[in-house]
């Protein structure tokens, strides 16, 4: 059973049990099998297996700080029963996979010998930057190799939660009406509140603009477009291209973001997304989490805009279904 704190090769009775069952760690030609620290971590924890040695735990932290964090993602996985298989095993498969991915994962009724797996996985600090940008190009080929994109979050607690992301396009009703066009010729507003108000008789336009007893009221950007503003914001850019997809826009300052977007007349059904502007988003994965477990409660969609050579990309962190919720057992 001699090993470092790198690779423990495991030649106990174990083995070759814990290889066609669990599918753990990496068996090799002479039937050890190798374990990475995290998951020597859980085989002695929840298959009741010793350590190497009394010094392994703190040899094994030494060298990795981020050994109980890793643990305790692989322990939120497989406890209920998925099969995990790091990257650095993924080619006994032959399976592809996005160089920042972490694990593949398969439901507890199937095997990676004849399957494939069901999602990619990543896992981060709390505390950890969001990167938009590289986050919705890793989303993007993970769908495209049909599977789910599933983040993993643990916190100083060492508590886990788990999250789904994927791109998004938005689409409403309203996709002909041309708005970029039509906005720069609006004439007789008048200044108020960084915005203007506009006269509510004869006013056509469904998608933007709110109702008060003095007019039609636009916010500071939405009146760029209509100054013909140049170069426009970023928020005006964003603007522009929600209502480019038809979408019907209205402030979503009492949800924590910038616009909630209705794909319907207000009235006929409920907005489903949320928009965040970049410049205001949650800068780590504390705020992101929050932010999505805030819009998942009001049923609706967070979605965080991504720029990608001018156009403009829609990346959603949500909460996954109740049944594919991964958190580590309570310790009380």
């Amino acid at each position: 059973m001699g090993g470092t704190p790198e690779v423990w090769e495991y030649d106990g009775p174990a083995s070759q049990r814990l290889w066609q069952k669990s599918v753990i760690g990496r068996l090799l030609k002479n039937g050890s099998l190798a374990l990475s620290p995290a998951e020597t971590l859980f085989v002695h924890h929840h298959r009741n297996i010793e350590l190497p040695d009394n010094d392994w735990k703190t040899n094994a932290l030494s060298m990795n700080g981020m050994l109980l964090q890793e643990y305790c993602i692989l322990e939120a996985l497989r406890v209920p029963g998925n099969k995990v298989v790091l990257t650095g095993n993924l080619d006994l498969f032959d399976l592809d996979y996005q160089p920042q991915t972490w694990a593949c994962r398969w439901p507890s009724n199937s095997h990676p010998k004849d399957s494939q797996p069901t999602a990619e996985v990543r896992w981060f600090l709390d505390s950890e930057m969001l990167n938009p940008a590289e986050l919705h190009n890793w989303a993007v080929e993970v769908r495209n190799s049909n599977r789910i994109p599933e983040v993993m979050i643990v916190d100083e607690e060492l508590s886990v939660v788990s999250y789904q992301l994927s791109s998004e396009s938005p689409l409403g009703i309203f996709k002909e009406e041309r708005l970029g066009e039509k906005l720069p010729n609006l004439s007789d507003g008048i200044n108020s509140a960084d915005g203007m108000i506009f006269p509510s008789e004869n006013w056509e336009i469904e998608q933007l603009g709110i109702p008060t007893e003095e007019g039609i009221f636009l916010d500071t950007i939405a009146s760029e477009i209509v100054d013909g503003k140049s170069p426009l914001s970023q928020g005006a850019l964003i603007l522009l291209d929600l209502l480019d997809r038809g979408l019907v826009i209205r402030p979503g300052f009492k949800y924590g973001s910038k616009w909630r977007c209705y794909e319907k007349r207000i009235g006929d059904d409920h907005a489903p997304y949320l928009v965040v502007l970049p410049d205001e988003a949650p800068k780590n994965w504390a705020g992101a989490c929050l932010a999505s477990r805030l819009a998942s409660g009001v049923n609706k969609i967070w979605l965080h805009p991504v720029n990608n050579e001018g156009s403009w990309n829609y990346l959603a962190i949500t909460r996954p279904p109740a049944d594919s919720r991964w958190t580590n057992p309570r310790k009380l």
